[in-house]
């Protein structure tokens, strides 16, 4: 779905038809799937400039256009990339997509048992976890319900990050939704393998307990470190999906 609402084409009719379902309840959700992925962009790019040189990105969909590994060896050439994902299909193409790349891999993992994820022997080959490396888990947390225990499957990845890691989070949220349009569309998903939780600021703000925020905190996808002369949509710092960066003390 997500591939979808980014104008890509590894999807299937079924994405399609549960997409347009959405859209007709929100019609901003492709616009705020592309500003999930400049975020994504701009917080790697951050990150990259700051000294990482590790990546994990969980859930991670397709590593296609535009994405870590891209983004980070534009700043650093030899910096090692993970992406996981649950869904079979995206090993497969990922892997073959990545072929010819030996610091970035692909491996299948489930972001509700991180530590099967952090015991992973590919993941093991590119991460050193004595080293910071950042983790990212953009529009995922929010599939994990809270019987799954969001805050503690970020605090079992927090515990094998060495001190000055990153963690890098967008969460949507309905603090915004004062018509309802984000529950409607969010309904559309229980029909769906994955149902979407919507959160609050303080349960989102719970997920980077032991890290740091940086600067600007945590905020909406367009408001944080927006590139120089981008002209903000309206609402910007009511966009109904959180964003934020955290470094671990």
């Amino acid at each position: 779905m997500y591939d979808y609402l980014l104008g890509g084409k590894d999807n299937y009719a079924a994405d399609r038809e549960a997409v347009d379902e959405v859209v007709k309840h929100a019609p901003d959700t492709p616009f705020m799937a592309r500003q999930n992925r400049a975020f994504l962009r701009r917080a790697v790019r951050f990150l990259a400039e700051s000294g990482i040189r590790q990546f994990i990105d969980i859930g991670s969909g397709l590593p296609t256009q535009g994405n870590v590994h891209e983004i980070a060896h534009q700043v650093a050439p030899d910096a090692h990339v993970v992406y996981v994902d649950i869904e079979p299909v995206v090993l497969v193409h990922g892997r073959a997509l990545l072929a010819g790349t030996p610091e970035v891999t692909v491996i299948q993992g489930d972001a509700r048992r991180p530590g099967e994820v952090l015991a992973n022997p590919e993941l093991n080959r590119l991460i050193d976890f004595d080293r910071p490396v950042a983790v990212l888990m953009l529009a995922v947390l929010h599939f994990i319900g809270d019987g799954d225990d969001p805050p503690g499957i970020v605090a079992r990845l927090r515990e094998a990050m060495a001190p000055g890691s990153y963690l890098t989070v967008s969460h949507v949220t309905g603090d915004f939704d004062a018509d309802r349009r984000v529950r409607h569309a969010g309904a559309v998903y229980e029909r769906a393998t994955y149902q979407i939780t919507l959160r609050e600021r303080a349960e989102v703000m719970r997920l980077f307990d032991g890290f740091e925020l940086v600067e600007p905190g945590l905020t909406t996808l367009s408001m944080w470190r927006p590139d120089p002369g981008t002209a903000m949509p309206p609402r910007a710092d009511r966009q109904w999906c959180y964003a934020g960066v955290g470094r671990k003390r």
